[in-house]
């Protein structure tokens, strides 16, 4: 699983620097062929396109432990019930949703956008396992793992957790299937039906967030998946994050500091804020970035991809920079992180990341947001 994962995080990796290219430019042409209608709709049809691979390679990220995580706080019952009304829509009328949260449960650190895909594809999975109609069971507890049970785990830690279990009366899982059931592409549904990522994007979001699943499954007897996710103390921030109206995204004129290996991805960045209202100045790596940062003081913040060559990626830069100019708002970038964002074994909380690859008015969004809208 370690070797596949390294093989599907590196190819995803490549692929979301190539669509960052693709997507940019066709965005880019899309927004000048609104007098060519036919034009116009051909650029549209292959943003579509792009926006798939987006997808796919996101989830193989997520499977392979590579993905961005933005970590925070997470109140799990809030999430929960948050997603109830869009659970009973995609369950349908013959599936009843029962619901045990544990009253004053522990914040998990977890990202909270990636875990309501994820459990989203769990109850995806529920229904499926249930033509005929059965009882979705949600459960949250604040659980202790003994050293004895977390040794018959593979990559357990004991310790307390926060829990999160979903259920289904569904046909189950023979042991062959059950044996297979995170690998990427595997999958018992028709063709076309599945692609067979959904438990293996929500393997990897655990595990990549420090946590632990575990699937307890009989033929005939339905499916319980446990997601055992890291505790954490102190107060639970609110989830979301406010967004500009689309209005607001053009710049006023400030100078962006774009570093990026990649020439052509590089390229597209300057190009999208440039038409945003931004000057910029660019760099191929952290050494051309500090120096200019040191000659251009009027650089109102800095837009850096993570995963760069050399012994100062896009973290190790950041940290630096804000060294030396404290208030400097960061904006990350990346397809990939190898744990960059991941420091003592924990994840960072309240760093800025931009997935690639990204639209012009994300870019906008967020440069607004840290720039004080």
């Amino acid at each position: 699983m370690q070797a596949i994962g390294q093989l599907t995080g590196g190819i995803a990796h490549d692929f979301n620097n190539l669509l960052a290219v693709i997507m940019g430019n066709l965005e880019l042409l899309h927004e000048q062929l609104t007098a060519q209608p036919r034009l116009h709709e051909l650029a549209q049809q292959a943003l579509k396109a792009v926006d798939r691979g987006t997808h796919l390679t996101r989830r193989l990220l997520a499977f392979s432990r590579h993905q961005p995580l933005l970590a925070q706080s997470t109140d799990l019952n809030k999430l929960v019930f948050g997603m109830l009304e869009l659970m009973r829509r995609t369950l349908g009328a013959t599936i009843h949703i029962h619901t045990a949260l544990a009253e004053e449960l522990p914040p998990t650190l977890v990202d909270p956008d990636q875990l309501e895909s994820a459990l989203l594809n769990l109850v995806i999975n529920a229904r499926d396992a249930m033509p005929r109609g059965g009882e979705l069971t949600l459960k949250t507890a604040d659980v202790l793992i003994e050293e004895e049970y977390a040794a018959q785990q593979a990559d357990m830690q004991p310790g307390r957790y926060v829990m999160l279990v979903v259920g289904d009366t569904g046909l189950g899982m023979t042991p062959q299937v059950l044996e297979r059931a995170f690998e990427p592409f595997f999958t018992t549904k028709e063709t076309g039906k599945g692609s067979g990522l959904g438990l293996s994007m929500v393997y990897g979001l655990v595990k990549q967030s420090g946590g632990h699943i575990v699937i307890q499954s009989q033929p005939g007897q339905g499916t319980q998946i446990k997601l055992y996710l890291p505790m954490v103390k102190g107060p639970v921030p609110a989830m979301a994050e406010p967004h500009p109206a689309d209005g607001s995204i053009q710049g006023q004129g400030e100078t962006i500091l774009v570093v990026e290996d990649d020439a052509e991805v590089r390229l597209f960045a300057v190009n999208a804020l440039r038409g945003l209202g931004y000057q910029t100045v660019q760099a191929a790596d952290a050494a051309i970035a500090l120096q200019l940062l040191e000659t251009t003081p009027e650089i109102a913040l800095l837009f850096t991809d993570i995963v760069m060559p050399g012994q100062m990626d896009g973290v190790k830069l950041a940290t630096e920079a804000q060294r030396r100019y404290p208030d400097l708002p960061v904006l990350y970038t990346s397809g990939y992180t190898e744990h960059a964002l991941i420091g003592n074994g924990h994840q960072v909380e309240g760093v800025d990341v931009l997935l690639k690859p990204y639209r012009k008015a994300d870019l906008g969004k967020k440069i607004r947001l840290l720039l004080g809208g």
